[in-house]
């Protein structure tokens, strides 16, 4: 009887292994399709300045981007104001990603035409996150937004 047992044992042994194995991919396919990561952007601004409200009384420090899925994108609406008297035009830029490599995966962009805005105006933008669907080895990242005005 401890022969059958052991022969039994051996057997679920290997075909668990054979299994695990012919399904692997899909196994991680769908792993990856459900993992999701968090993360957030700290705003620094250079000549502009970024609100939540379009009245511009809640000034953005960081955002929150919450969580991610991998193969998806993230949009965040800020309010940018020229405080100024002159016209501006605005550049954005990332820096000291956390972990290093998060850069390789994750990219931001915004929807912000290149237009001048004029002393006082007021601009909405949408702040895009996105994240390649091959990213790993990461759960969580940070990262510093600069928006900066020339003009």
């Amino acid at each position: 009887m401890k022969d059958m047992d052991r022969e039994l044992s051996v057997a679920l042994v290997i075909t668990t292994i054979f299994v695990v194995i012919l399904f692997a991919p899909s196994i991680y396919g769908f792993l990856s399709s459900v993992l999701t990561l968090t993360g957030t952007g700290d705003v620094k601004t250079i000549g502009v300045a970024a609100y939540w409200d379009s009245n511009c009384t809640k000034e953005v420090t960081t955002i929150d981007w919450g969580f991610i899925e991998p193969g998806s994108s993230k949009n965040v609406t800020i309010y940018l104001k020229n405080e100024g008297n002159t016209p501006i035009t605005l550049s954005l830029n990332t820096t000291d990603w956390s972990p290093s490599n998060a850069s390789d995966y994750l990219s931001l962009s915004w929807d912000y035409s290149g237009d001048e805005i004029k002393g006082g105006e007021v601009i909405r933008v949408s702040m895009i996150l996105t994240v390649s669907p091959n990213i790993s080895g990461i759960t969580s990242f940070s990262f510093n937004i600069i928006i900066t005005a020339t003009g």
